[in-house]
């Protein structure tokens, strides 16, 4: 090998091809492609439950349409507030989906590279473990998000198109339905929610799960999740204090979600959401942080440790 290592120079100044260098950003960008498609439950999870709400919203539309003997019985505004709530329930249902999908992607992210042995393979290329792992942190906190965000549009636009087939001479003004759809201000709303909490709030959370899946040498999910448990029992019984679970809540919850339930108003919460807020919040800056720390300390693991 030095022989051949040696000639290399020799070679080149005869006219070989110089070996190319790869900016970082290609890499970055090739390797979180390579997670996505390594990861198809990324997209295929939240399209197969997109599916099964359409199939579900159908029978809705023709069992209410059947129940009122084909004509329309409620006014404009009892009209506009049932077809609103199926697009809301849609997208909390598709941003739910993405979020469970988030937990376990992350779990298994550095885990099942050393399970089945593939970390030897990708540890030959000249791609490095920071570059790796922030790539695998990208799916989480950005990709997930924007899947969400086509998959919430397109359902939403599907069902305002079967609302419109299906309650077609029901006495429902077609025009006026297609003229107060919401949805893509719903879409919206649920994109920022999901960029901002899912992304940025829940960074530490799901920073501390690519931790576990570095380190831990079986049953991730056990790692992630029994030393809160043991914690917050620890503290309850020495102290009779619940501060720690206080502060898991409050990060699971979002930023000031506790004052908005309280109060009962959705606009409370969602004003708490608003960018001069949001960003505002000191302890968003601090979870950033401490997200960067565990994922800077899952990047170090990534290189030493071997396949299980």
């Amino acid at each position: 090998m030095s022989s051949a290592t040696n000639a290399m120079p020799g070679a080149m100044e005869s006219g070989g091809a110089a070996p190319v260098a790869i900016s970082w950003g290609r890499q970055f960008y090739w390797s979180v492609l390579r997670e996505i498609w390594e990861n198809r439950s990324v997209y295929l999870a939240p399209l197969i439950v997109a599916g099964l709400f359409l199939a579900g919203f159908i029978l809705n539309v023709l069992s209410v349409r059947h129940r009122t003997h084909g004509m329309w019985p409620f006014n404009p505004a009892h009209q506009h507030d049932l077809l609103a709530s199926r697009y809301e329930i849609a997208a909390a249902l598709i941003m739910g989906t993405v979020l469970i999908v988030g937990v376990f992607y992350s779990l298994d992210a550095l885990y099942g590279e050393r399970r089945d042995r593939s970390i030897l393979f990708w540890k030959s290329l000249p791609v490095s473990d920071l570059t790796v792992v922030l790539a695998k942190f990208t799916i989480p906190i950005v990709v997930l998000p924007l899947v969400a965000f086509v998959i919430t549009v397109a359902t939403q636009f599907i069902m305002l198109v079967l609302s419109s087939v299906l309650l077609a001479g029901s006495g429902v003004d077609i025009a006026r339905l297609w003229a107060e759809a919401s949805f893509i201000h719903v879409a919206v709303i649920v994109f920022y929610h999901l960029l901002t909490v899912h992304g940025l709030w829940y960074a530490p959370l799901y920073a501390w799960l690519f931790l576990v899946s570095a380190w831990a040498p079986r049953a991730p999910f056990m790692w992630a999740f029994l030393p809160p448990f043991v914690i917050c029992g620890v503290e309850k019984m020495a102290f009779d204090t619940s501060h720690f679970l206080s502060f898991l809540l409050y990060r699971l919850a979002g930023p000031d979600a506790g004052t908005a339930m309280t109060s009962g108003s959705h606009a409370d919460f969602m004003s708490q959401l608003i960018p001069v807020h949001f960003f505002a919040v000191p302890a968003l800056w601090e979870g950033v942080a401490v997200a960067a720390v565990f994922i800077a300390a899952a990047a170090r693991l990534r290189r030493y440790r071997g396949p299980i």
